[in-house]
């Protein structure tokens, strides 16, 4: 059994529907599919039947945007959308994002880089889902400041450059509760990817396990086999459940497809998901 637990459409920064990442995930051969855009679920209810559509056992998730000190998210797998818990950090996430934003442009403009509120709307193709950095970067490179979004998000919002904004980011310990709290599990997103040195990472780990977290994300697209045996190893010291996607965004764009890496999931997770295997 094959699963993709991380993709992501246009309901967050993705640039696909959730029927085409459902058509690729069935002709990838898939058979289990988890769509974690980023602070919501929105579109729960088209996601299933997309999935659904074609064969698919669906898991509705969500990926969080979570910080502390750097980028460091966490995904989410079933949680109740209709959970007050959710709702609130619904509220939270849709405010913070909006005044985050506005922070980011005011930091543009300080630097000769001119976009409005509109302009950055008009990248966000889902309106009730929470405005996401890359909404603005794909409204920079739409003006023409830059070639494209990618460079956008490096040279001016990643942390550490200009128009970065680190307001109303939530702790990766604030995620892992939230995501309880709303019936779900939760699982440390892409460790690779984390600027941190092994040893720090290791703490940092330690204290979400003692925090509750559930899982990690050892089978990544751009993990190395070094990599996803490393953080394998880890997993298994600390009793973590090994979730794996491909963190797609629209497919084959920045080498990324839905269903690889390869991804089996072992019965406790599929368990702990409530997939019978």
């Amino acid at each position: 059994m094959r699963a993709d637990l991380h993709t992501h459409t246009y309901f967050s920064d993705g640039m696909q529907s959730p029927e085409e990442l459902a058509k690729n995930a069935k002709a990838a051969g898939l058979t289990v599919l988890s769509v974690t855009d980023h602070d919501n679920m929105d579109g729960d209810a088209q996601k299933r039947l997309a999935a659904e559509g074609q064969g698919l056992v669906y898991i509705p998730g969500m990926e969080i945007s979570a910080y502390e000190g750097t980028k460091i998210h966490v995904t989410g797998y079933n949680l109740r959308a209709e959970s007050e818990a959710y709702l609130r950090f619904m509220r939270d996430r849709r405010a913070g994002a909006y005044e985050r934003t506005e922070d980011i442009l005011k930091k543009l403009a300080a630097n000769g880089i001119f976009i409005t509120m509109a302009e950055v709307e008009e990248c966000r193709p889902v309106k009730q889902s929470p405005l996401h950095t890359m909404h603005v970067a794909r409204a920079v490179a739409k003006k023409g400041y830059y070639r494209d979004e990618f460079t956008v998000y490096a040279e001016c919002l990643r942390q550490g450059k200009f128009a970065y904004s680190d307001l109303h980011r939530p702790t990766p310990f604030e995620a892992v509760e939230v995501i309880h709290a709303a019936g779900g599990i939760a699982s440390l997103a892409h460790p690779g990817r984390i600027e941190m040195e092994r040893g720090e990472l290791e703490r940092l780990l330690s204290r979400l396990k003692d925090s509750g977290l559930d899982g990690i994300e050892a089978v990544y697209s751009t993990h190395t086999e070094e990599e996803t045996a490393y953080f394998e190893a880890l997993g298994k010291r600390y009793s973590l459940l090994i979730t794996g996607g491909s963190d797609v965004h629209k497919e084959n764009v920045g080498g990324r497809r839905v269903g690889f890496p390869v991804f089996e999931p072992s019965f406790r997770l599929l368990e702990a998901l409530g997939i019978a295997k």
